[in-house]
């Protein structure tokens, strides 16, 4: 029999320890946020469908973004036993510096459409967080910006080369002249994708009031309070060179962009040049052989061609073929610290996140990439202290099985007769 007793009043008051209110609302609702997802719920509540839609889909049918993300959850680690890992060190070098943790922000488009405080909020936590910050050619934010807001951080410049030459050009001399030290010459958009979430919305830049925007707006009216209080929305970098919104985004894509482009762009910059969008093995190695820094396999966030490969199936078999050497970088699909972590024991030396990033955002501003970073960051130390590993370099292949379930038919163009299924 259990010996009851009368609960003792001082033991009844121990138990009762209240946590002290927060009367701020955004760190409340930041701080009730404890993974990715939860960010991303958050921004869903707070941003109109029409720019929420825009960050948060994909082209056609959305196949490739889902396939990445699933990507990554069909992976198990294999942890080492008795191997302390009592302080870990998430420190990395990539492209000549060095990076806290091992991701920095992607260059995303239209940022201040998301939330008002844009690349601003962005460039601003990097610096913090001690990682990298990219700018897109499509910010809107301008390049002097970043650099005023993260003098002394990395600043990395993503480019596209536009119809108009002179106008990429003129955006790597600025970028040169304001000490980014890294180019992503950006390869997976030649034409715009078909994102029919901005289709089916009436997606526009800047966005266009209709009765649906309307009644969208009106259990978010910060938001618009936000917008229409702020200067207006343009490509902050290209304000100078005269057109339209419109005009300036049909001219940022173009299909005959070729490597006489990228050899030009080579001479003219003096830092690290990477190509961001690689997604087969034949590039990655013809790319590497031809003296590029670094690579990014992407596939845009699965907002061009759906259905393209996964960048996380893809790296293995790259990493075979151009030597574990290279700085072989990915994104798409990231939204936990495990797949940043997966990516770099099978050998990438540097990972990116774009939705992540845009969700904090949207969920608040600067404080919310903060706590995006604080989330990833966390998870990251703890999944490599799980696995008995202290530092970057002592990830390795073997802590990563890539499970089976896309599997290439044999002797089809992805997998020829006789190849390895890598992750079989």
């Amino acid at each position: 029999m259990v010996q009851r007793q009368l609960p003792n009043p001082s033991d009844i008051f121990e138990y009762l320890q209240f946590k002290k209110p927060d009367f701020n609302l955004k760190r409340r609702r930041l701080s009730s946020a404890l993974t990715v997802a939860d960010l991303r719920k958050i921004a869903k509540r707070r941003t109109p469908a029409a720019a929420f839609d825009y960050t948060d889909g994909a082209a056609d049918e959305e196949l490739s973004m889902r396939r990445a993300r699933q990507a990554f959850r069909d992976i198990e680690f294999n942890p080492d036993i008795l191997r302390p890992a009592e302080h870990v060190d998430t420190t990395t070098n990539i492209l000549g510096g060095t990076s806290a943790l091992p991701f920095g922000i992607a260059p995303t488009g239209f940022t201040r459409l998301m939330q008002t405080e844009g690349e601003t909020a962005g460039a601003g936590a990097a610096a913090a967080a001690g990682i990298p910050f990219s700018l897109s050619t499509l910010g809107t934010t301008s390049i002097e910006e970043v650099q005023r807001v993260n003098p002394n951080g990395r600043n990395w410049f993503q480019l596209y080369v536009m119809r108009d030459r002179e106008i990429s050009y003129g955006l790597v001399e600025r970028a040169a002249k304001a000490g980014f030290d890294t180019l992503m010459f950006t390869v997976d958009a030649p034409i715009g994708g078909n994102r029919m979430r901005d289709t089916r919305n009436g997606f526009s830049i800047p966005p266009q009031l209709s009765v649906k925007t309307i009644v969208d707006a009106i259990p978010r009216p910060w938001w618009w309070w936000d917008f229409l209080t702020t200067p207006k929305l343009e490509f902050a970098s290209l304000s100078s060179t005269g057109g339209t919104v419109g005009e300036l985004l049909s001219s940022a894509m173009d299909p005959t962009i070729s490597d006489d482009d990228l050899s030009i762009i080579r001479d003219m910059w003096p830092g690290k040049l990477i190509v961001k969008g690689v997604q087969n093995v034949p590039d990655a190695v013809r790319l590497i052989d031809k003296g590029v820094d670094g690579i990014v396999l992407s596939n845009h966030g699965g907002r061009q061609l759906d259905r393209a490969p996964v960048p996380f199936r893809l790296l293995p078999e790259v990493v075979r073929e151009v030597g574990s050497d290279a700085n072989i970088m990915l994104d798409t699909g990231i939204m936990h610290g495990a797949d940043i972590v997966a990516s770099m024991a099978l050998g990438a030396k540097f990972t990116l996140v774009g939705r992540a990033y845009l969700y904090g955002l949207m969920a608040g501003g600067r404080e919310g990439v903060d706590r995006m970073i604080e989330i990833l960051g966390s998870q990251i130390r703890r999944t490599m202290a799980l696995l008995g590993v202290s530092t970057i370099e002592e990830l390795e292949p073997r802590h990563v099985t890539q499970l089976q379930r896309l599997v290439p038919v044999q002797g089809s163009a992805a997998a020829p007769a006789g190849a390895r299924v890598t992750g079989a």
